[in-house]
């Protein structure tokens, strides 16, 4: 995240969080243990998920469209939870937005040079992702002499959002994606997409207890804690509130959603972005987004 001079936002608004679907929960759960007197506004997008097949035109405008939405709801942070729009929209947000913003790639990187003592690091992620090659950049900008094995596993995002976390299907997929990198001496497989820690179980199945799995979640909320602390907008008092909104909810969302979270949701909200304008690129004057429209409501 770059650091510039931004309009200041009030301490006790709240953090915002977008991912293309549901992934980006895992974020909002290190969030929530890290940081327990913030409150939280959710947007997850699974009405136009995958973004990792998408070109890097169409992820830039989701994105811009899902950050209004966040703006919409009075938020002092913007954290891009999906890896496609970290790797392929970040600085243009940067740009843009009237206030902070923190992907996910860079403390994802950061976590996975500090857990590989071979210097051997292996990347998952969707196409987009991969194909971007932020992850390798991430990772030489903190450590030049290291070997990355970048490799694109666009199927596990759908098995994710199936619920297939832990069955025959999934362990399958698993071995024909990441066969053979334990023996060439990869010693920390780098999680690059927030769907992928639930897979975990299987992903370190296949690849045996020698190899690391790095979450960018955690060093993800850490980096927020610093960022508001280093801002003076870390909340210090009022009524915590968490807001959950959805593009589209599918019937397997409440039970997988809550495997991400680690609790119960409480309500969700579907919401579209379609009246949230795309912003214009400008340097001086940040994008006003309109309100969003709700739909409906989903109640546990």
């Amino acid at each position: 995240m770059r650091n510039r001079t931004r309009p200041n936002p009030d301490a006790g608004a709240p953090i915002g969080v977008f991912d293309s679907g549901i992934g980006g929960l895992t974020v909002v759960r290190a969030l929530r243990r890290r940081l327990p007197g913030e409150s939280i506004v959710y947007f997850g997008d699974p009405a136009r998920s995958p973004y990792g097949t998408k070109s890097a035109d169409t992820i830039l405008r989701f994105a811009v469209e899902d950050a209004g939405f966040l703006l919409s709801r009075g938020v002092k942070l913007v954290i891009v939870a999906c890896h496609s729009a970290s790797s392929s929209a970040l600085p243009e947000l940067e740009r843009r937005l009237p206030v902070p913003v923190l992907g996910v790639v860079e403390p994802g990187a950061r976590a996975a040079v500090r857990a590989t003592k071979s210097n051997r690091i292996a990347v998952i992620g969707t196409s987009a992702t991969i194909a971007s090659g932020a992850y390798e950049r991430a990772i030489r900008r903190l450590r030049r002499k290291v070997e990355i094995i970048a490799k694109p596993t666009p199927l596990f995002v759908p098995l994710v959002e199936e619920g297939w976390l832990d069955n025959d299907i999934a362990e399958a997929v698993a071995r024909r994606y990441l066969a053979g990198l334990a023996e060439e001496g990869v010693d920390t497989l780098l999680l690059g997409c927030t769907h992928f820690p639930l897979l975990a179980r299987v992903i370190g199945r296949v690849l045996g207890p020698g190899v690391a799995l790095v979450d960018s979640a955690e060093q993800t909320a850490a980096t927020a804690e610093e960022l508001l602390a280093g801002q003076r907008l870390l909340n210090s008092g009022g009524a915590v509130r968490h807001r959950f909104y959805l593009s589209d909810l599918a019937p397997s969302f409440q039970t997988v959603g809550e495997r991400f979270l680690g609790e119960q949701m409480g309500d969700v909200v579907r919401a579209s972005v379609g009246d949230v304008p795309e912003a214009r690129v400008s340097r001086s004057r940040p994008p006003v987004p309109r309100r969003v429209r709700r739909t409906s409501r989903v109640k546990r």
